[in-house]
């Protein structure tokens, strides 16, 4: 397994568990979850053109 493999696993996890829906996460707003989210498009795109 490649590290970005590794990489979009672990943000895709940490994206999922900062979702405001949960209830440890409902007063955090969209901030944690949109953070996570341009750092998953970037390694993405860093995967996809093979910077990575």
């Amino acid at each position: 397994m490649g590290l970005s493999t590794l990489l979009i696993i672990i943000l895709v996890i940490l994206l999922i568990g900062a979702v405001p829906s949960w209830p440890h996460a409902r007063n955090w707003g969209y901030g944690p979850s949109g953070v996570l989210g341009l750092a998953l498009l970037i390694v993405v795109i860093l995967a996809l053109m093979g910077r990575l």
